[in-house]
């Protein structure tokens, strides 16, 4: 949840060649965070980009 109380579950993570993991952004809906992931993805660099759901009562 937000500050403002928005609920945002769908998370945007980047990947990189060493295995680290990054939020990208976090979304309200499976569908936006997609959109966001295929964008990045299109870029053609070597990171990977996957959406990932926040389960209940994590970050």
């Amino acid at each position: 949840m937000t500050d403002n109380g928005a609920v945002l579950p769908w998370l945007v993570i980047r990947q990189d060649e060493g295995g680290n993991r990054y939020r990208v952004g976090r979304y309200a809906t499976r569908a936006e965070a997609e959109r966001v992931a295929d964008r990045l993805d299109i870029r053609g660099s070597r990171q990977l980009y996957v959406v990932e759901r926040v389960g209940r009562g994590t970050a």
